[in-house]
């Protein structure tokens, strides 16, 4: 869907407000309840471009089509999710863009789900695998919101035990405790040239998943560690803010020759 195309029914909208006060929901075309907050009317926004108002509640909302940024904002949460400035470079390290085909191991809340998801695009396919039913749910009820299920594939797997029951990929991203038990299995399942991705929020792990991988026989192995500092900017008195996202977790790559 183009950005700026008109909208149709049942595609996913944001409405905003101001500043960290929007709604994120599915464009109707008849009022539809919104529990615990009333009915809402979005019907004459379907075959409108982005962009045009609604009055709702005694306020004034703007109807624009959600980014990446608006959908991670509204993520339900069950599990700690991988920072955007960690799941930006897990798709540099994994070479994943439009049209991947991507395994990724430990959905959790669904956070990287999304960003794997917007990667790949309309072409490309993300196959999600986490050992916890709950997780999945939760993973699944946020993609459908984003309105992106069709992209990605769930199923319920302990692939440290079984392994991946999937193949020819593009991209593996791991997020689990103990990453070092997939890579065999990622190795197997990646296309020549393909290439893993791995999180790991301590030291140990970090060692004993980049062995692993050399082990394994990943070659172009790297890791970086990334902080975010944000800027206070103002006229004549721009500087660093004092304080800043620090250590959040370790990233990991390599790939299959």
């Amino acid at each position: 869907m183009p950005g700026d195309g008109a909208f149709e029914a049942g595609e996913v909208v944001l409405l905003r407000r101001k500043e960290h006060e929007s709604l994120l929901l599915a464009l109707s075309d008849r009022p539809q309840v919104l529990e615990g907050r009333g009915v809402i009317d979005l019907s004459a926004q379907v075959g409108r471009r982005p962009g045009g108002t609604v009055e709702w509640a005694g306020s004034t909302y703007r109807v624009l089509r959600p980014g990446l940024p608006d959908l991670l904002e509204h993520l339900k949460r069950s599990a700690q999710i991988v920072t955007p400035k960690d799941a930006q470079y897990l798709l540099f390290l994994g070479g994943i863009g439009p049209g991947a085909v991507v395994a990724e191991a430990g959905a959790g809340s669904g956070a990287l789900t999304l960003v794997l998801a917007h990667a790949v695009g309309p072409q490309g396919k993300v196959v999600s695998y986490d050992r916890r039913p709950e997780f999945l749910k939760i993973a699944r009820e946020n993609l459908e919101r984003a309105g992106w299920t069709p992209r990605v594939d769930f199923r319920v797997r302990d692939v440290a035990i079984d392994g991946l029951d999937v193949g020819e990929l593009d991209a593996v991203v791991l997020d689990l405790a103990e990453p070092w038990a997939v890579l065999g299995a990622a190795h197997a399942a990646l296309k020549p040239g393909g290439r893993v991705a791995a999180y790991t929020p301590t030291y140990n792990q970090l060692e004993r998943t980049v062995r692993a991988m050399r082990e394994t026989g990943f070659d172009e192995v790297r890791s970086v560690e990334l902080l975010e500092r944000e800027m206070h900017v103002g006229a004549g008195g721009t500087r660093p803010e004092f304080e800043m996202l620090g250590h959040t977790g370790f990233l990991s790559g390599g790939r299959k020759g």
